[in-house]
């Protein structure tokens, strides 16, 4: 994958030098040449971005899709440095050129009607730049999830955009054909692949599965599971600890995909997800009605069996994350242990399902912010709990603070690197 990527901007960047932007001599000449080397390059880094979500089977089973997550995060940030320093080193570079000051350049791009495609080109950078203030973790949290999801539509406006920016216009592109062709075959695979993977995949599985709500069902105040019964529920080829985009077909929902982890094995009957309320969407995942169509995107993720190398394993569960731990059970070797960190025993979930399934059930309970309780799950309260720990692969699961404090606490007990899996509820 990597090496696909890196080819690819290889290519570029031959096509840029190919394209005469070193033969230049002037400050202007310099700045406005490397303008087109970072637009060229955020405009493949915004078709990355796209792919690294477009759910691809082998890639997601390759790699994860919470560690996309992250990929898709940091490739983000790298886009839009560039779509903005492509915007300066172009104003800059074309005020040394037509001998102006930074701001009477911009006005005349923009509006002077020289340079064609500004105007969609402004609105585009403006697109992306909203799509990644959206995400700031700051602002995400003030964010409403559909105001959050309403702003990333956005960026494929914005792209859109930058080919109306990009293809007719480039300097490259009106003067090299095979440039050209080069890059819309990069638009048009990317859009063959958002497409089939994001719409007509998920089409289909919904016409096939025909799945449904069969059931929902409290746990305790605040925590529901639903049942969700369908057809052919065996093609879905499902493992325990894996999860789908759940979107339910009711009004206020049938807009909104969710990821959840499935809180028991798949067998022969129907699948079970159990949600918390966090938040305005899981609030009313409760009020669903029997009967609801629903379209389930996935299997998704590596948080398997199949990441076991040992004969015994520990599982560690953080509050909800107890979800793919509980699934995990029905399949995993029969030595295993299960540490489920709650603030208190009554918010603990499945118990008897648990205490059922796994030989040693630790429920470590306790609210963090008292000082009595500051050493759960710290190294050594790990090696008490677990006196062979050195000898089990570990799971974690569970909110992302909570899932790298212990995989700190973890690695500080002597746990190596590769024998610790986690799965971070945070896409």
């Amino acid at each position: 994958m990597l090496a696909f990527l890196a080819a690819n901007a290889v290519v570029m960047v031959w096509l840029w030098v190919h394209g005469g932007n070193l033969a230049v001599h002037t400050t202007g000449e310099w700045l406005t040449s490397l303008a087109r080397l970072t637009g060229l390059l955020s405009a493949y880094l915004a078709l990355v971005q796209v792919l690294l979500l477009a759910r691809l089977p082998a890639l997601e089973r390759a790699i994860g899709l919470d560690r996309l997550s992250v990929w898709h995060r940091w490739n983000g940030h790298a886009c839009i440095d560039l779509v903005v320093a492509h915007v300066l080193l172009s104003v800059w570079g074309y005020a040394e050129l037509d001998r102006l000051g930074f701001f009477g350049e911009l006005s005349t791009m923009i509006g002077g009607g020289i340079y064609p495609g500004m105007i969609t080109a402004t609105i585009g950078t403006f697109a992306l730049i909203a799509v990644v203030a959206s995400s700031l973790v700051i602002v995400k949290r003030r964010l409403r999830y559909e105001w959050w999801y309403a702003v990333h539509l956005l960026a494929y406006a914005g792209i859109a955009l930058a080919w109306f920016h990009q293809i007719p216009t480039g300097n490259e592109f009106v003067l090299d054909q095979a440039a050209a062709d080069y890059w819309r075959s990069l638009y048009l695979a990317t859009l063959a692949v958002l497409l089939w993977y994001r719409i007509l995949v998920p089409a289909a599985a919904a016409f096939r599965h025909r799945l449904r709500v069969a059931g929902v069902h409290q746990e305790r105040p605040g925590v529901v599971s639903l049942e969700i019964a369908g057809r052919n529920l065996e093609r879905l080829r499902a493992q325990p600890g894996q999860f789908f985009l759940w979107r339910f077909l009711s009004a206020g929902r049938w807009w909104k995909a969710h990821p959840f982890s499935l809180s028991a094995a798949p067998g022969d009957g129907p699948l079970r997800i159990t949600v918390k309320d966090l938040g305005d969407f899981t609030a009313t995942v409760g009020e669903i009605a029997p009967g609801t169509r629903v379209v389930a995107e996935g299997p998704f993720g590596t948080f398997t069996a199949a990441a076991a190398r040992r004969p015994k394993t520990l599982l560690i569960a953080g509050g909800i994350g107890i979800t793919p731990i509980r699934a995990l059970l029905d399949e995993l070797p029969g030595d295993s242990v299960v540490a489920y960190r709650v603030v208190s025993e009554d918010e603990a979930l499945f118990v008897d399902e648990l205490e059922r399934l796994a030989p040693t059930l630790h429920l470590v309970a306790g609210d963090h912010r008292e000082e009595r309780h500051a050493g759960l799950l710290s190294p050594n309260h790990l090696r008490q709990l677990v006196p062979d720990l050195a000898e089990r692969d570990v799971f974690v699961c569970g909110p992302p603070a909570f899932t790298d404090m212990t995989r700190r606490n973890l690695r500080a007990a002597g746990v190596p690197r590769r024998r610790i899996r986690t799965e971070r509820f945070a896409l």
